[in-house]
């Protein structure tokens, strides 16, 4: 391995970003072309899904390869155990230095550390083996606000109504409030200064290897986004959220969904800058939401563009490992909620596009299969020719980046959701549940979908009948053999991924002896 020539990586990442969001997929009104020319030059992936929500998990498998179910930093505050390698960690085994740009969000595990250390009162940390280019804490960047400052803007107190859009703005009132712009001007927008903190990185590196994470915070909410992006997208024009057709009707496919919908109607549920209930919000202020969102991701698509640009330009384009994924989708209204979470298909859904550069490497295909956010760590090992973890739950893409299709590919795709409230306890008291019980699991296949409760009643989905689905059908006598071979098939999948590392090793007369080979 040492002596194995050391190649480039740009490993891009957004964030609450729905998989549908893309132009090269036909998206009505999203327009994403730099993403899209990526994905003419690569590999698009139409069926990727996130493991977990919210973002603290989810990046948690993202950069882990790990299931919830084996990681377990299953909310974002929970800790990780640091017994768990990473990414990053196992880059280093290989001589890289991985940089990040942005954030991970992951939670220190306290056993390391003194119990009055500041990073056990932040969920926002570093995962090991990253070396820092600059990061987020608590979705502020404070290298970012202090760029601002030094060209003369004036932050308010609260530094996080820095995102928010400016009062009395031109057209709000009847637009909508989150057709506001921020204080700032595009040029100088957090994902601006991103991109700009990522190129002057570049710049200095372009005769030498390097490892780059650079992670974007939009199109997470508050939904503010700046001149002109803010105006791109005409909330006219725009389809609004797919929902049954009233409150009470959607509440009513299940005890968890009716809870969670009343948690919605808090004031600050969704962006603590909002002051009424985001679930309730009248028709224009739904329709503007989902327009300045796609402003956003339109934001985000030019600054990728930039980087693109300079790979080309420097020539590193044809060096560079290049990978665009998100941590999970949103909601954006569709049944009456915003956010992330749950079981529906918004908010798992995510973008996936990676470029082999090596000659022969596939051009313009898009794959349909079934992928996981687990894969990402094995294929970029895998690319950078180093070992994957035996622990590790994912597949590598290699030869789906290569023009193959391998064989025995997964036929559906699994994530786990754990809703507990280790400090308020209130789903716990609402569905009368132990915090051990306040957990989900999925298992999404061609046609059907099936949504397993560890302590509430089952939910089943016929996907091709019911594509968005408002019918439950797990109490329905015709479809019980369904639900039997979805029951069984997720219980073979949680034995099959079960925690590996030493499983397969064994001490004998002749020493430590170890198996390795693939889980299916």
């Amino acid at each position: 391995m040492s002596h194995r020539p050391l190649r480039k990586v740009l490993f891009l990442c957004a964030d609450q970003w729905r998989g549908e969001c893309l132009s090269a997929l036909g998206h009505p009104t999203v327009q994403t072309p730099n993403l899209d020319r990526l994905a003419q030059d690569g590999v698009l992936f139409r069926r990727h899904y996130s493991q977990v929500a919210p973002c603290g998990p989810a990046r948690t498998s993202l950069l882990t390869g790990l299931y919830a179910m084996n990681h377990r930093s299953i909310q974002n505050g929970t800790p990780l155990a640091r017994r768990h390698s990473n990414l990053a960690l196992e880059a280093r085994k290989g001589g890289y230095e991985p940089i990040l740009f942005g954030y991970t969000d992951s939670s220190a595990d306290p056993r390391q550390y003194p119990p009055h250390d500041p990073l056990l009162r932040d969920y926002g940390g570093i995962l090991p083996g990253f070396r820092e280019g600059f990061r987020y804490d608590d979705e502020i960047c404070l290298a970012w606000m202090q760029a601002l400052r030094r060209k003369g803007y004036v932050l308010p107190a609260d530094l996080r109504d820095t995102y928010v859009g400016i009062k009395h703005y031109p057209g709000a009132a009847a637009r909508g409030h989150s057709f506001a712009a921020p204080l700032y001007r595009a040029e100088d927008s957090d994902t601006a200064f991103t991109a700009d903190q990522i190129l002057e990185y570049l710049e200095l590196r372009r005769h030498k290897p390097w490892f780059v994470h650079g992670v974007f915070l939009r199109p997470h909410p508050p939904l503010f986004a700046p001149e002109p992006y803010n105006a791109l997208y005409h909330p006219d024009e725009l389809a609004g959220p797919i929902r049954a057709p009233t409150l009470a009707a959607e509440q009513r496919q299940h005890p968890f969904l009716q809870f969670w919908l009343e948690q919605q109607a808090r004031p600050g549920y969704y962006t603590y800058h909002h002051g009424v209930n985001v679930r309730d919000l009248p028709e224009h202020e739904i329709r503007q939401m989902r327009a300045s969102y796609y402003g956003l991701i339109s934001e985000v698509d030019t600054h990728i563009g930039r980087l693109l640009d300079h790979l080309q330009r420097t020539g590193e384009y044809d060096e560079t490992l290049i990978v665009f994924t998100v941590d999970h989708g949103e909601q954006l209204g569709d049944h009456w909620l915003w956010g992330k979470g749950g079981y529906f298909e918004q908010s798992y859904h995510i973008p996936l596009i990676i470029r082999d550069p090596r000659p022969g490497a596939a051009r313009g295909r898009v794959v349909e299969h079934f992928t996981e956010a687990v894969d990402i760590v094995p294929t970029i090992l895998e690319w950078l020719g180093l070992e994957i973890p035996a622990a590790c739950d994912g597949v590598s893409l290699l030869p789906f980046l290569q023009g193959e299709t391998p064989h025995d590919w997964r036929t559906a795709v699994h994530w786990e959701y754990d809703f507990r409230d280790p400090v308020g306890q209130a789903p716990e008291r609402a569905l009368g549940l132990k915090s051990d019980q306040c957990t989900l699991n999925v298992l999404r296949g061609e046609r059907y979908k099936y949504v397993h409760f560890t302590a509430l009643p089952p939910l089943f989905f016929d996907l091709q009948e019911d594509p968005w689905e408002f019918r439950n059908l797990a109490a329905d006598p015709a479809y019980q053999g369904q639900v039997l071979e979805y029951a069984q098939k997720l219980l073979s999948l949680r034995m099959n991924h079960a925690e590996r590392t030493l499983a397969n090793t064994m001490l004998t007369e002749h020493g430590v002896v170890e198996h390795r080979g693939p889980r299916r």
